[in-house]
């Protein structure tokens, strides 16, 4: 339908890739669009067709797609695709496993929104359960008890269906050992047949925990860490896979029914890191001392490329020092360019000290023995004192020291322990003296290991400068960083051309002059290949960095009046949410409404001023025309940051007002939502 719409028409196929290019991964080049266009001499060919390929294969989502479309103003084709979006079948409520007394019933439950007319059907194994077409199945377990019965349920609208997760039923007899030896339902509510047990676990495992209850009505689960609910995990059997260490600590379930509650024992969960080869530590050689006579082992060969990942932190508002305005764009561009690297990207802005702290730490867990780059980005006021160069967090006091900053070399030595096959720090910083500071830190011997490139902003002693062209800034550093970082170089010859390049600008010479560091002994550039990752190597690390990037799905809310209301969210930074509303749908009585968020956490750094705004440029963001390209149109913005203090999920009200016809006072309704730990919050860095 959209190419019998596009292919022909003003506002056609070409508008649309124009539009759809602005961001640059799906931009086309000109042979891809002749390509697209050539598709018109073919029997049944199609340009649009060939276009929208195109960006299907370069993850273009629905989303982003349906954005292009309303700034083409081509409002058939917006309605064709939100209509399609609308027609996807999606499961609310999934059925539960279940262990049941046998002679009791037992009731499973499915429920799914979609388009109107939803039919349901249940299956026994493979085979329909005659009658079974409702969204409750109510079971009656008589029947001798056994091997459970395997339970599923389709979901259809037409010709368009989804299937449940399977479910199990397991019949227990009252008299059974594992039923608490004559187990009685009438005399107590709920029993927990099997209780949750200790384990200790290594990181990329699968951790099981399991609780078993029987009850009347029957029994339901919610697992809780450290006391606190864990999302989405209500079934008797709490199962994560590829475990990191964000997962440990004391697990225990509530179990309940409509009338009675138990909790299982309280177990500990510990995960150590994963088994890693006993390495032998040399010292680097001392910047006064002579040569250094010690033994050395001979070089390891290189490591297998199987990963490259990258973190960047942009310190901007600072509570004791000078704001600043050029990290926001520096990081952003920095980790748009770095992802078309293939590089792992986690991208945060305006961290404390303990917050800078965990993010190392849940970088270092990115890495490990066959990483081909490992690259720490930092742009924020900084220091150097002693050859040790310190970062500032924006907590960091007046009269601040090494103690209230993180040392970069620190860094250096934990990233050497992990095995990383390059280490590359790009400091964005000044590294002038502090003289608050003459504590020297004991960092430790860093290892011989010819695989690390300092690229420093500036000189020692010397300050590192902001660039501003109309309402964004950019770090000089960075500026001609972007012009080279795509290019196929060895690191080390890109940043003596990014060095040259700063030399050309007239108000810094004399300033500020980039500083190059490196031990590389081989030729590694940031745009080397790298081999698919087998399930083993990489899964434990891939897993935390899917985490950081994990947004709420977008849904619908309906209220009691009859409108619908669009929840949609974008990612500005790891730590950075845009939340939009939309009004989709209004009875006709209705003249006017919006929907506004309110009750958001206090914790979170949210300016009330800058939400709930008609336009995104509004909402206080230098960044507003990139992201605002995949959200809709006619909608209210907020920008939520600081998402790594969340100390639980992330709840907030939509507030919907509106006003019917001929009344002129409005009326308002409120819905609670709940949209779990979104992006970096999944990490857990409080």
């Amino acid at each position: 339908r959209l190419c019998e719409l596009l292919d022909n028409a003003g506002r056609g196929w070409r508008k649309l890739a124009e539009l759809a290019g602005a961001e640059k991964r799906f931009r086309c080049s000109a042979e891809e669009l002749e390509m697209c266009s050539l598709k018109v001499l073919e029997p049944r060919g199609s340009p649009t067709q060939c276009l929208l390929q195109l960006l299907a294969e370069r993850d273009c989502t629905l989303r982003y797609l349906l954005g292009c479309l309303e700034r083409m103003g081509h409002e058939q084709a917006c309605r064709v695709l939100s209509s399609a979006v609308q027609d996807m079948i999606r499961i609310t409520v999934q059925p539960e496993s279940q262990v049941v007394a046998e002679g009791t019933q037992v009731s499973l439950t499915c429920c799914a929104t979609g388009p109107p007319g939803l039919a349901y059907q249940w299956f026994c194994g493979r085979q329909e359960v005659p009658g079974a077409t409702s969204p409750e199945l109510v079971i009656d377990t008589a029947a001798p008890a056994g091997q459970p019965e395997w339970y599923i349920c389709r979901v259809n609208c037409g010709a368009t269906f989804t299937f449940s997760r399977w479910a199990h039923v397991q019949v227990e007899k009252s008299s059974s050992p594992s039923s608490a030896s004559g187990y009685c339902l009438t005399m107590a509510g709920l029993q927990i047949l099997r209780q949750p047990r200790p384990c200790r676990l290594a990181e990329g495992d699968t951790l099981a925990l399991e609780c078993r209850a029987i009850g009347n009505p029957p029994p339901q689960y919610q697992w809780f860490r450290n006391r606190r609910p864990v999302e989405g995990a209500q079934a008797p059997q709490l199962q994560v896979k590829l475990v990191t260490t964000a997962e440990r600590g004391s697990y225990s379930c509530r179990v309940f029914n409509l009338f009675h509650e138990v909790w299982s024992q309280e177990v500990d969960v510990e995960i150590g890191e994963g088994p890693r080869q006993t390495s032998v530590t040399l010292h680097l050689l001392s910047s006064q001392a002579g040569v250094s006579h010690s033994t050395t082992t001979p070089p390891s060969p290189v490591p297998a490329a199987t990963d490259k990942v990258a973190l960047l932190i942009g310190n901007m508002h600072y509570l004791h020092h000078k704001q600043l305005q050029a990290p926001i764009v520096d990081v952003h561009a920095l980790g748009a360019l770095l992802r078309q690297l293939d590089f792992k990207v986690v991208s945060l802005l305006d961290l404390r000290r303990a917050e800078m702290q965990m993010a190392v730490d849940e970088f270092l867990l990115l890495l490990d023995k066959g990483v081909y780059a490992g690259l720490l980005y930092y742009a924020g006021h900084g220091y150097e004192n002693f050859g040790n160069s310190f970062m500032v967090p924006i907590d960091a006091p007046s009269a601040y020291t090494s103690e209230h900053c993180l040392c970069v070399q620190r860094v250096l030595r934990e990233m050497q322990q992990r095995r990383t096959g390059l280490n590359i720090f790009l400091l964005d910083m000044c590294r002038k003296r502090n003289l608050n500071d003459d504590v020297i830190p004991q960092v430790g011997a860093l290892e011989v290991t010819a695989n690390i490139v300092f690229g420093y902003a500036t000189c020692a002693d010397a300050e590192a400068y902001e660039l501003s062209q109309g309402e964004l800034s950019n770090g000089i550093f960075v500026t001609f960083l972007k012009r080279w970082l795509l290019e196929d170089e060895k690191i080390t010859v890109l940043l003596d051309k990014v060095a040259e390049d700063m030399g050309t600008l007239e108000i810094t010479r004399g300033r500020q002059a980039l500083e190059l560091r490196s031990n590389l002994s081989e030729r590694r550039a940031l745009t080397d290949p790298i081999r698919p990752p087998g399930q083993d190597e990489s899964s434990a690390r891939n897993l935390q960095w899917a985490k950081a990037h994990v947004l709420p799905e977008s849904r619908h809310l309906r209220f009691d009046c009859g409108v619908t209301v669009q929840l949609g969210f974008a990612a500005e930074f790891s730590n950075i949410m845009i939340i939009y509303t939309r009004v989709v749908a209004a009875p006709k009585d209705i003249t006017k409404c919006e929907a506004r968020l309110t009750d958001i956490p206090e914790e979170l750094d949210v300016d009330l001023k800058c939400t709930n705004k008609e336009s995104p440029e509004e909402v206080g963001s230098p960044l507003a025309p990139v992201w605002s390209l995949g959200c809709p149109s006619c909608c209210l913005y907020s920008r939520i940051c600081g998402l790594q203090k969340l100390r639980q999920e992330l709840a907030f009200t939509i507030c919907l007002q509106y006003r019917y016809q001929g009344m002129d006072d409005f009326v308002e309704e409120r819905q609670r939502v709940n949209v779990g730990r979104p992006l970096i919050a999944k990490l857990n860095l409080q």
